[in-house]
């Protein structure tokens, strides 16, 4: 556990990718199986610890400690793991004394992993005695799944690589198919094995990724050498059948299928399809319409799903593009090829609950993005473009596709509350909730239409976070009230993508990726937004 949370102190303070890069390539070459292959998991996020909830360290920890002063620490702090960490007291034992430097992460995963609901406890209890302040927090962080260190996948897959001459994209498409602790996978790039036999006969293949089209990229390219289509607004699936086998994927490998039964049942050919998974049916021309993509959150992160659920939200895949038809794989071959054997695979699947993603004529960028700004369905979001000789490859590559997607809609809202912020941020008020002005009973009141926690510069967080502390009303908890009325009160400018109704905001409304594009300290709060608006947007 020593080096797996030095590994995590370094991570934080090391602000430089590749620097980042070499520190996990140092961990994973010093550190023995089956520790490296548990951290791996831990950083990628596919580790699972059973029976550690939040509850169960919150009662532990007030075993020690008063709970206002717990109350107080953790609203100072504003993070749970690190609360608990610098806050535990060893039953009187001084820290030097209780720290056991042969704890190994590998023994502390299996242990929490084999013991019993009744036996997690007090394991719990022993080891975060047995762990230092660092220690205890990497155990947290472990074991709750809350490790997040901006580190990706793909960057802990290149780490990978430097411990020998495997390629990246190869041992992240291995990887996918595999289970902690990944013996055979480090055994592999080491040399010391071959390829690692997967647990699953259909895996992952990590995904190709477009670039946001920025200023000037357009004038560097030639139009004629594009092909472009629409982006839809759904999620970005991959799915893949082998004989009997049949997996749905999310773009991070995150195998999704139980959730979807009805969509597993119908696929009707083998190979391997990317697109987009939409909530929709077809309509009384025989085509796929899409809905919203509030629909589509109904049949999401669900674990089972029933046949109501199934009939009143049914969804479809809008293919983009084919990676393996039948046993070929044709990732190889140009955006053209692969596109025109898509469209065979397609009209071969008759009434199967797929079809393509039209393509859009343009002649020119001027035109496109006339198009870009005005599409023929609301449940587009931008167009896609892809060079038509284009091969299908892992990763974000500048230049062979570009996502250009329709500005954002953009309103002044109030903030109203506050609290802050985790990891690096865990000092400041970072995470807002705002709203906008409503008819109430009596006058106009605010309401809340959204949470934002980025957007801001670092030297405008610490504008906003003293603005908090300075005007501070009352308080929840965590959570900070501030002064909000017709003319106190702190106006910003939020961009979103889009609107969905929802019956579970007193608002009626709930936003799509809100983010605090300006703050708007040329305004006073009369001046925000109202609710009307919104709805009107809908």
């Amino acid at each position: 556990m020593k080096a797996f949370s030095t590994l995590l102190d370094r991570l934080v303070l090391t602000p430089g990718r590749n620097a980042k890069r070499q520190l996990l390539a140092d961990y994973f070459r010093a550190t023995p199986d089956p520790d490296r292959g548990y951290a791996l998991a831990a950083i990628a996020g596919t580790l699972d610890v059973l029976h550690v909830k939040p509850k169960l360290l919150r009662e532990l920890v007030m075993e020690r400690i008063d709970a206002e002063l717990f109350r107080y620490s953790y609203d100072y702090v504003g993070d749970l793991a690190e609360t608990i960490a610098l806050i535990w007291d060893h039953d009187g034992v001084p820290e030097e004394a209780a720290f056991d430097a042969g704890l190994r992460l590998g023994a502390v995963v299996e242990a929490l992993n084999g013991a019993g609901k009744l036996q997690v406890r007090p394991l719990v209890r022993s080891l975060l005695n047995r762990l230092d302040a660092s220690g205890r927090y990497a155990f947290i962080k472990l074991a709750t799944g809350g490790l997040r260190m901006g580190i990706s996948a793909k960057l802990a897959m290149q780490a990978l690589a430097d411990l020998g001459t495997q390629d990246a994209g190869e041992i992240e498409a291995l990887w996918h198919g595999l289970a902690p602790p990944y013996e055979s996978l480090f055994a592999w790039i080491e040399g010391r094995a071959g390829p690692p036999e997967m647990s699953a006969p259909v895996i992952f293949h990590p995904v190709m990724l477009a670039n946001p089209v920025e200023p000037g990229d357009l004038e560097t390219l030639t139009p004629s050498l594009y092909a472009a289509e629409w982006k839809w607004d759904g999620i970005r699936i991959q799915i893949t059948r082998r004989k009997e086998t049949v997996r749905l994927f999310s773009r991070s490998g995150e195998d999704i299928s139980g959730s979807f039964p009805d969509l597993i049942d119908a696929i009707p050919f083998e190979g391997t399809i990317d697109g987009e998974l939409l909530v929709g049916s077809r309509n009384e021309q025989g085509r796929l319409s899409a809905r919203p993509f509030s629909d589509l959150q109904q049949r999401l992160n669900r674990k089972s799903v029933s046949g109501k659920v199934i009939e009143e939200f049914p969804v479809f895949v809008r293919a983009y593009d084919l990676l393996f038809q039948g046993e070929q794989d044709v990732r190889p071959m140009p955006f053209e090829a692969r596109r025109a054997r898509l469209a065979e695979l397609i009209s071969a699947a008759g009434n199967a609950p797929f079809d393509l993603s039209p393509l859009v004529d343009f002649a020119s960028f001027e035109a496109l993005d006339r198009l870009r700004l005005s599409p023929p369905d609301p449940v587009i979001e931008g167009v896609m473009l892809k060079r038509r000789d284009s091969v299908y490859q892992a990763g974000r590559m500048k230049g062979p596709w570009f996502k250009w997607k329709r500005d954002p809609h953009v309103i002044d809202a109030v903030l109203i509350y506050a609290q802050r912020g985790h990891g690096k941020r865990s000092s400041y008020y970072s995470d807002f909730t705002f709203g906008v002005w409503a008819q109430g009973p009596e006058c106009d009141q605010l309401v809340p239409v959204g949470k934002a926690y980025f957007g801001f510069t670092d030297e405008e967080l610490l504008l906003l976070d003293r603005f908090v502390r300075n005007n501070t009303v009352d308080r929840f908890g965590p959570v900070r009230v501030l002064k909000a009325t017709k003319s106190e009160g702190f106006v910003v400018e939020v961009a979103f993508e889009g609107l969905n109704r929802s019956n579970r905001h007193k608002s009626g409304v709930a936003m799509r990726f809100p983010r605090i594009s300006r703050l708007r300290q040329d305004k006073k709060p009369e001046d925000a937004d109202r609710l009307d608006q919104l709805k009107a947007m809908l």
